[in-house]
């Protein structure tokens, strides 16, 4: 099922149309493959830089996005993620060779943004990020007038940044967090409005 998954992904993400009606419904993470205790988990949270190109199931993805900033509770709709003014604005970008998704967790779907392999603007440089099967980018969108996203944009990147080392720690991948990446590339490939603020990006895959 998981290789099914991945390989439907692949083929939407390489088609010559990219639509948002598209969207790939993500299978139901795997929270109770969370299950370290929050202590081990603090304890063994390392940055990693060394990681295999093998690909990371899309189930797995959904997992960490979850984690990331998911859905906790379907009935108030709130997030794993501490959230400013509870603006929930941080928004997670799924990048692999074959493209860019934007992650909706309300509807847990990836609603495809681009064909194109970002990852060597991420890397900026840096082979090893340029390598990773995935990576999450989190941006500061400012979709509501309310928020601030110079004062608090910051500030909730890293209560999801937290969220996703201590998700990959539990299921045993690698992760880092990372700040340089080539933004205005990235800004214009993903057509982010100006007022956008692309703030970290976490490559992520195997241990060597």
């Amino acid at each position: 099922m998981k290789k099914v998954l991945f390989t439907m992904l692949a083929l939407m993400m390489m088609g010559t149309t990219v639509k948002a009606q598209d969207a790939i419904q993500l299978p139901q993470p795997e929270v109770q493959k969370l299950n370290m205790s929050l202590g081990d988990a603090l304890k063994q949270r390392r940055s990693y830089r060394d990681m295999t190109e093998q690909e990371v199931d899309l189930q797995t993805v959904s997992t960490i996005l979850w984690a990331a900033c998911g859905i906790s509770d379907p009935a108030s709709g709130k997030i794993t993620a501490p959230s400013a003014v509870n603006m929930q604005d941080i928004k997670v970008f799924v990048c692999s060779q074959y493209g860019v998704c934007r992650y909706m967790p309300k509807d847990n779907t990836l609603v495809p943004v681009t064909t194109t392999d970002i990852r060597p603007s991420l890397a900026a440089g840096q082979d090893f990020a340029k390598k990773a099967p995935v990576a999450l980018i989190l941006v500061s969108t400012k979709d509501n007038e309310r928020m601030d996203n110079n004062r608090y944009g910051g500030v909730d990147a890293g209560y999801v940044s937290q969220n996703i080392y201590l998700a990959c720690t539990a299921l045993g991948l690698h992760t880092v967090a990372r700040a340089m990446m080539d933004k205005d590339a990235i800004k214009r490939e993903l057509k982010l409005a100006d007022t956008s603020i692309i703030l970290l990006n976490h490559p992520i895959g195997f241990g060597k």
